[in-house]
């Protein structure tokens, strides 16, 4: 069995590192400037790759011809894909005996695209899981081989989710790669009639909102932490909000129920508690520890007005 690894995010890792016996060649995209540094720094799967001495390529496009016989010259199996964050050509797509076979973090066809992990969370679903799934040249729209369901805990934050679904990826990929490697295997097409569509998150989608129903901002919250963040909007600046948990309290919007043992906030329907959160140009700290530093105190109102 030869398989042709592609990968960039730590999605992935797990599933390399199961089949990496199996792996003739890792793809990743090029390293990147990260942190407010822009330090250059190696992807996940470029660094399991270098640990485990796997061959390694980053093209800057993988639709390049040159980088396309490289991978035609292996003579792989089927190209295994996993967050790689490319739209793969059909060229590259034939590169391999059976194709590309991507693993997707949701139940096809819900949450084609970029984000399907922290949509689902954001939405309030209770259920997910991992699509092994034939290639082609749309995004998400190739047919399903194979799903693995799991739920999603009431308290879940994508971060979470994200890793504990890698590890069923794994299990999946492990599981149907002697059958990928040989072409047999089941293919059904899509519902395209039922097909939802997962954008990419910005930040500024990750504000709460106080004028909104706390569970639906507490599934906010769960959803774009650890990244993007999610952010309260409030007269001391934004804060990111790191750690919280659904409230019990009910009052005017923006007003403080509690400052210990954490600082809880009210929305326009119930509240939220927040236990660890950062504020502008300053370390993180305990929610209790940073009302006390701000001098906020129960009754006190963090919105600059309330209209």
């Amino acid at each position: 069995m030869k398989i042709v690894f592609m990968g960039t995010a730590s999605f992935g890792a797990p599933t390399l590192r199961a089949l990496a016996d199996h792996v003739v060649l890792v793809v990743t995209q090029p390293d990147k400037p990260t942190g407010r540094g822009l330090t250059v720094r190696p992807g996940p799967i470029k660094s399991v790759a270098e640990e485990l001495g796997l061959l390694l390529e980053a093209p800057v496009k993988s639709r390049d011809p040159r980088f396309i016989e490289t991978v035609r010259s292996f003579d792989a199996d089927f190209l295994l894909v996993a967050a790689y964050g490319q739209i793969l050509s059909r060229d590259l797509l034939t590169a391999a005996k059976h194709g590309g076979i991507n693993l997707h973090g949701s139940i096809l066809p819900a949450y084609r695209g970029a984000a399907p992990i922290q949509r689902a969370i954001q939405n309030g679903d209770t259920a997910t899981g991992v699509t092994l799934m034939q290639m082609d040249e749309g995004l998400d729209t190739g047919d399903v081989i194979a799903t693995a369901h799991t739920p999603i805990e009431k308290d879940e934050t994508a971060g979470v989710l994200f890793d504990r679904l890698s590890l069923i990826a794994a299990e999946l990929a492990t599981e149907w790669a002697p059958r990928l490697a040989t072409g047999s295997y089941p293919r059904v097409p899509q519902d395209s009639f039922r097909a939802t569509t997962a954008k990419k998150l910005t930040k500024e989608e990750g504000f709460l909102v106080l004028d909104g129903d706390s569970g639906a901002e507490y599934n906010r919250f769960r959803a774009f932490t650890p990244s993007p963040g999610a952010f309260l909007q409030t007269r001391f600046g934004a804060l990111k909000i790191l750690d919280a948990r659904l409230g019990t309290a009910h009052g005017p919007r923006g007003t403080v129920a509690s400052v210990k043992p954490s600082l809880e906030v009210c929305f326009e329907v119930g509240s939220i508690v927040i236990n660890r959160l950062q504020a502008p140009g300053k370390r993180p700290v305990s929610a209790s520890e940073w009302a006390n530093g701000a001098r906020v105190a129960v009754g006190d109102q963090l919105l600059d007005r309330v209209r």
